[in-house]
């Protein structure tokens, strides 16, 4: 007979089985619950890229944490790109070209959205955006974010092209803030004669985008138009005056200097900023940051539409900003809440405020609180209205880069108006080709 060794199982009672199967449902259900109650719900990270924030960004800072407030599960990674438009423009193309899904949230210049909805880089944002809720914005700005009748972002601050003037320095010499740009070289002159270190009117005449946005208001101020039914008209007697009036105020009446050549936003409002200019062409924006306590010309300064040229009415370039979602996001969803919190009434009037970013939503012109703290919107609404959208063409970006370098050529005396508009008219035929 064969001695054998007791098994394993064999080592306990016949109804140890049960109870290790008991046991186990018991330990298993004692786990679910303690992770029921301590695991914490999942946080999905987006990411915002935008621009550089003008001004004191210490409110947008809070802005962004009452959102993540309001959405425990949300939290927003800030990334900023270059102040320069063109060379975010640059980022985004690259890394759209590319497919990169490393950012959800983007911000759009007014100009971006048609040629990134052509490209399939913007995802369909139709839904987020009622047609009822459409009609609160800015007409100009929801034209530039409709492609093919979609939605393609939502407008979230509007800008449009302003003078800003030394109202005491005006007064002092017996000026009064000029209605037309005769009256501004006339003002300029003569103060900047009187008063040694002041410049006479500066602007943005780098070659960028921003030189367009000028040089457009000049054209359309004396009657031009770069596109009209689909063709360029850019080469004309109207536009090859207004790039010679540009080029007058640095050569000839010597009003602006030749730094504006290389100039930007932020320069001329700094210099402006520290008293060192009689009038600047700049966006809404500069307004609140003159107002602040430690502005060296708090109190000191005006703002009106534009100048208009004999028999013409002023022209301003409308400008803005708007958020869009990355066709390539890996949470539209929620990339769409950070974007309705961002666009609402209620955020864009502390924005407004705090910052100086203009609202697109119409209404907030009519807000007690805004127009109390800043009159100036009551002149902005007509402004608005009234700003003129660049060419709003999916080949925008090809017609620009055609006209920046033509235009800089002027400034910097290395073409005539006529040569320059005649060069600029070839090319953009070519890229419009007829009828398009």
């Amino acid at each position: 007979m064969v001695n054998k060794k007791p098994g394993y199982l064999e080592k306990f009672p016949r109804c140890a089985p049960g109870l290790l199967f008991v046991l186990f449902m018991l330990l298993l259900s004692i786990a679910c619950a303690k992770g029921d109650k301590t695991t914490p719900e999942a946080v999905t990270t987006i990411v915002f890229k935008h621009g550089k924030i003008a001004g004191d960004t210490t409110l947008f800072n809070k802005l962004i944490k009452q959102f993540e407030a309001e959405h425990p599960q949300i939290a927003v990674k800030e990334e900023t790109l270059p102040a320069s438009t063109d060379e975010q423009h640059q980022y985004y193309v690259t890394n759209l070209a590319g497919g990169a899904a490393d950012f959800d949230v983007l911000s759009l210049d007014v100009i971006w959205v048609q040629e990134f909805a052509r490209a399939g880089w913007l995802k369909d944002i139709s839904p987020l955006l009622p047609l009822a809720e459409r009609g609160e914005f800015f007409p100009g700005p929801m034209r530039a974010v409709t492609y093919k009748d979609k939605i393609y972002a939502v407008p979230w601050y509007i800008d449009a092209g302003l003078l800003y003037y030394r109202r005491d320095l005006l007064q002092k010499y017996g000026f009064t803030p000029p209605k037309t740009w005769a009256e501004l070289v006339r003002a300029a002159t003569t103060i900047t004669s009187l008063e040694p270190g002041i410049y006479g009117f500066i602007w943005q005449g780098k070659q960028y985008e921003g030189l367009v946005c000028n040089a457009l208001e000049y054209m359309w101020g004396h009657g031009g138009e770069v596109i009209k039914d689909g063709q360029a008209v850019i080469y004309s007697p109207q536009n090859v005056a207004a790039l010679q009036f540009m080029r007058d105020l640095i050569k000839k009446q010597r009003i602006s200097p030749e730094l504006v050549t290389t100039a930007i936003e932020e320069p001329t409002r700094h210099i402006f900023g520290q008293g060192k200019a009689l009038f600047m062409r700049n966006w809404p924006y500069a307004w609140n940051i003159f107002q602040q306590a430690d502005s060296p010309i708090r109190g000191r300064v005006g703002v009106s539409a534009l100048p208009a040229f004999s028999e013409h009415t002023s022209a301003s370039t409308l400008g803005g900003w708007q958020l869009g979602i990355n066709k390539y996001s890996k949470h539209p969803r929620i990339a769409g809440k950070l974007i309705k919190f961002l666009t609402s009434p209620a955020t864009q009037k502390e924005m407004a405020l705090a910052i100086g970013y203009k609202p697109t939503r119409m209404k907030l012109y009519r807000d007690a609180d805004l127009l109390r703290e800043q009159p100036l919107l009551s002149l902005l609404y007509d402004v608005f209205l009234q700003a003129r959208p660049r060419p709003l063409s999916a080949h925008y970006m090809q017609i620009t880069q055609v006209l920046q370098p033509e235009i800089s050529a002027v400034l910097a005396d290395l073409k005539s108006p006529d040569e320059a508009l005649k060069s600029a008219q070839q090319q953009i035929y070519k890229i419009l080709g007829p009828g398009k």
